[in-house]
């Protein structure tokens, strides 16, 4: 993964705004959220979120497809399975499809070391 940067397109939201609602920072915060989706590419890979005064560095940036999700994606986003991640997605995003094939950007992110 290295020089990932060099083949990210431009951002389309800042970093500011990859992480809003309150019940997925207080996840971040417990060490239960070390990644998030996003319709779009919010961050760099190196560039520090801060949340609540705690500084999280996002490690990697890349694109996934819904029908690419694990289980194991789900626990980095919060949730215990891909359904219960789908549902979450769905009650904020009333209407959208949720549909394999659609990409999304992986924010992945840990604490910065003091």
């Amino acid at each position: 993964m290295q020089n990932e940067n060099t083949s990210l397109p431009p951002k389309t939201c800042s970093i500011e705004k990859l992480v809003t609602m309150e019940s997925d920072v207080k996840k971040v915060l417990a060490g239960e959220k070390t990644a998030t989706r996003r319709n779009g590419r919010y961050a760099d890979p190196g560039e520090i979120m801060t949340l609540e005064g705690c500084q999280f560095v996002v490690e990697h940036v890349y694109s996934q497809s819904l029908g690419e999700l694990t289980d194991d994606d789900a626990r980095r986003e919060g949730h215990p399975t891909v359904e219960e991640y789908k549902q979450s997605i769905l009650s904020y995003h009333p209407g959208m499809p949720w549909l394999p094939q659609m990409r999304v950007w992986v924010h992945e992110f840990r604490p910065v070391e003091e």
